[in-house]
């Protein structure tokens, strides 16, 4: 039987009511309207794989709803439906967009065949694109901007990992994006046509989160009215992201532990366990194995969900994404804003470069809509940038001269967490060990000086 979902649009109740009977009786979901508003609703909040619209619908233009219709959802085929059959109407329908064209009364085979081959052809499109999106767009994720080098190492692994059934951790600073990267691997994945289901264990207290997780039966607890059905039972078949995990409880985990070693749990007052086929895509913006050092997280569940770990960079690690990134953010919101942006002077550019970004992409984003929001111009100067905040501005340097002093300030800073091992500080940088040190040679390093100024530290504080 097929499972594809159909919208159907006409204000003659009848035919709404025997077009769902033939086509539920063709084993189509059926979703009917003889609402223009209620139409446009729908297609917002549920994704369609084909819609059927009467060209007259109570005073209102079918061609006009269909167009409407497409800039919600531009890959659904639309078949306009209609009694007046003239050969300028199913000419304005096509040259408009229309898949295709029906007159009433219709022939039940003619509609199931017209519908059969707009089906077929709106999984093409979407097949296309996503293979599109694999391999003639390595790197372009939908909505992730990022050319540099470590977005480009992310986006990659991110790509080979996805059809992998492994489970995910991700770490990265708070604003990063941790879970827009989550979505990118969910819909690169076989799952992308089952559910995403997100959750921050940090913002729900921890008898709610029991319940949120796994559902509960009518009677379980006071106030337990009615079945809930938790969000590892809804995800089933697709993937589950439990951002900021670290932030569960010790009971939490041991109850999540069980969830990924036996692939079922109980719901709250439930005799019978449910059985479930999900992919855990964990995050934290926290270091795992120091929490299992400090014993705040389980050893056995960091071992279960650290099998494939991705790391964010935080924005100021990379800084020449951050005119991208403005660009994108500019558009959006002048966009939603209904403004004329142009762009952005150079000045103002600059000392977005010059900050650190604690609050990475997230405050970016917040500080270009506030920007393009004050703005009374076309062009955003420096003046609406940043004003809260103290940017210690240099002079603008030329990329390459910029590109080298982080680097250097990159490397020493890995040497001196590593005190001075080349082989942990090579891992983390994700080099091999020969390129590390032709690094340490290029900016003139030597990993004795960090030894000796660890050894200094610490004589210092035996002194103490």
């Amino acid at each position: 039987m097929a499972e594809e979902h159909i919208l159907i649009v006409d204000d003659d109740k009848n035919m709404l009511e025997v077009l769902r009977f033939r086509l539920e009786s063709e084993g189509y979901k059926v979703t009917i309207t003889n609402m223009v508003k209620d139409a446009l609703t729908m297609t917002k909040d549920e994704l369609f794989d084909l819609a059927l619209v009467d060209l007259k619908i109570d005073r209102n233009d079918g061609i006009e709803l269909m167009q409407k219709l497409h800039r919600l959802s531009p890959e659904m085929p639309v078949i306009i439906l209609t009694a007046y059959g003239t050969i300028e109407t199913a000419v304005d329908a096509m040259k408009h967009g229309a898949y295709s064209y029906l007159t009433k009364p219709f022939d039940r085979l003619e509609l199931c065949l017209q519908i059969k081959n707009g089906l077929e052809k709106s999984s093409l499109s979407r097949e296309i694109r996503r293979l599109r999106a694999l391999v003639g767009e390595r790197y372009e994720f939908e909505n992730i901007i990022g050319k540099s080098k470590k977005m480009q190492e992310v986006m990659e692994q991110i790509s080979r990992t996805a059809e992998i059934d492994s489970n995910v951790c991700i770490y990265g600073e708070t604003g990063t994006g941790k879970e827009l990267i989550a979505k990118s691997s969910h819909l690169l994945s076989s799952r992308k046509e089952k559910i995403f289901v997100a959750i921050n264990c940090a913002a729900i207290p921890e008898g709610l989160l029991e319940a949120e997780l796994f559902g509960y039966e009518r009677g379980a607890f006071t106030g337990a009215v009615r079945n809930k059905k938790g969000l590892f039972a809804q995800a089933d078949g697709g993937t589950i992201f439990l951002d900021e995990i670290s932030e569960m409880s010790e009971s939490m985990q041991a109850k999540l532990l069980r969830v990924l070693q036996e692939k079922e749990f109980h719901p709250l007052g439930a005799e019978k366990s449910i059985k479930v086929d999900v992919k855990i895509i964990a995050a934290t913006n926290k270091n795992l194995e120091d929490e299992v050092k400090s014993r705040n997280f389980r050893e056995d569940l960091f071992y279960r969900i650290h099998v494939i770990p991705v790391y964010i960079p935080p924005l100021r690690e990379r800084k020449e994404d951050i005119p991208l990134l403005v660009d994108h953010f500019m558009k959006k919101f002048a966009g939603n804003m209904k403004k004329e942006i142009k762009g952005i002077t150079t000045p103002a550019l600059q000392k977005l470069l010059s900050y650190e970004w604690p609050g990475n992409v997230r405050e970016l984003e917040n500080s270009i809509e506030y920007a393009v929001a004050m703005t009374t111009g076309d062009i955003i100067g420096e003046d609406l940038i940043l004003q809260t905040k103290t940017v210690e501005q240099g002079e603008l340097k030329p990329l390459k001269e910029a590109k080298n002093a982080f680097e250097k300030k990159y490397i020493s800073n890995l040497i001196s967490l590593t005190r001075g091992n080349v082989s942990k500080a090579s891992r983390l940088a994700g080099k091999y060990r020969s390129d590390f040190y032709d690094l340490l040679k290029k900016h003139n390093l030597k990993t004795a000086d960090f030894k000796s100024d660890i050894a200094a530290k610490m004589h210092k504080m035996h002194k103490k």
